[in-house]
């Protein structure tokens, strides 16, 4: 019987397992948003919360530049606590990963560099709001083409947001649609 026994094993060893979720976690923090199983996705839930955790602790120190900090001791130590938090991050999460740009350029991220200075920082009024926990949603698809399994999205709370603002027209794509537009036209 599997009582008080955490987590699911996946039929692989413990080194297999921890390497599958250091590739997942690092790709959840590089595309904000990937597809997987619904017990892997429910699992990586649990890795990703930790680490953004670890980056929460530091609270306003997260979102400080140390060089406006004058009393040269409290700076040693803000500096000192974020290396800890990073190098703790850093221990589990791939150091730099690639992604291929819509321009079919390729990208190298700095994982744990984005994690506390673009992910960590949308999340402090929560945190301040005693309102900590629940940075991922796990949002069900259905089951694979192949082999039924059942499929899931997993993604940052929030990060549909600035997808669809980046995403969003602006006005100069407007016009430039208008113009392709009467162009055709005439």
């Amino acid at each position: 019987m599997r009582h008080r026994k955490s987590g699911r094993k996946f039929g692989r060893n413990t080194s297999h397992r921890r390497a599958m979720f250091r590739n997942l976690a690092g790709n959840l923090v590089l595309h904000e948003r990937i597809e997987t199983t619904d017990a892997k996705a429910k699992e990586l839930r649990r890795v990703a919360e930790r680490l953004l955790t670890k980056a929460l602790r530091l609270g306003d120190a997260l979102t400080i530049d140390p060089s406006t900090v004058s009393d040269e001791n409290e700076r040693r130590e803000l500096l000192a606590r974020r290396l800890h938090a990073q190098r703790e991050v850093a221990a589990f999460l791939p150091r730099r990963l690639a992604r291929t740009l819509p321009d079919g350029s390729i990208e190298e991220v700095d994982l744990v560099k984005k994690l506390f200075e673009e992910i960590a920082p949308r999340y402090i009024e929560r945190v301040k709001a005693n309102q900590g926990g629940g940075y991922t949603r796990i949002l069900k698809k259905g089951p694979r083409r192949g082999d039924n399994a059942p499929m899931s999205l997993i993604e940052f709370v929030g990060s549909e947001t600035r997808r669809a603002a980046a995403s969003a027209p602006t006005e100069s794509d407007e016009e430039a649609a208008a113009e392709e537009a009467a162009a055709e036209e005439a």
